[in-house]
């Protein structure tokens, strides 16, 4: 009943800049934290940013100061803008977020389709 949708990636030259968005939809009550994961091809899914209800961000370091989460509530929309990309950093990138479905039940967490990320000359 919930539905994690990204937009916003592919093709970059390294130094560019991209904008991804993710919107959630369907049965939502409440959302609690957000966050962006990356996948490279034959590598594990890793956490790129999260961010809480109440608007705190953590990100990995390597990716720190070059990336920047953010979240609209009343659009129920996560961002991540993303500067100064480098070739390494193309990869699929996947939102995730706990949502409450209604007042009665705890948070499941869900995840996005991905977005590709192409970042080449």
């Amino acid at each position: 009943q919930v539905q994690l949708v990204e937009s916003g990636g592919g093709l970059v030259q390294p130094g560019g800049s991209l904008r991804l968005s993710c919107a959630a939809s369907g049965s939502i009550f409440s959302i609690y934290a957000m966050g962006w994961y990356r996948q490279a091809p034959g590598k594990q899914r890793e956490l790129v940013a999260v961010i809480t209800t109440g608007g705190s961000t953590k990100y990995t370091d390597s990716l720190k100061g070059r990336f920047t989460i953010s979240r609209d509530n009343a659009k129920n929309t996560v961002y991540l803008q993303m500067n100064s990309l480098k070739p390494e950093d193309t990869a699929v990138y996947y939102c995730n977020a706990d949502v409450a479905p209604n007042a009665l039940l705890l948070p499941t967490n869900y995840w996005g389709q991905g977005t590709q990320v192409t970042v080449s000359s």
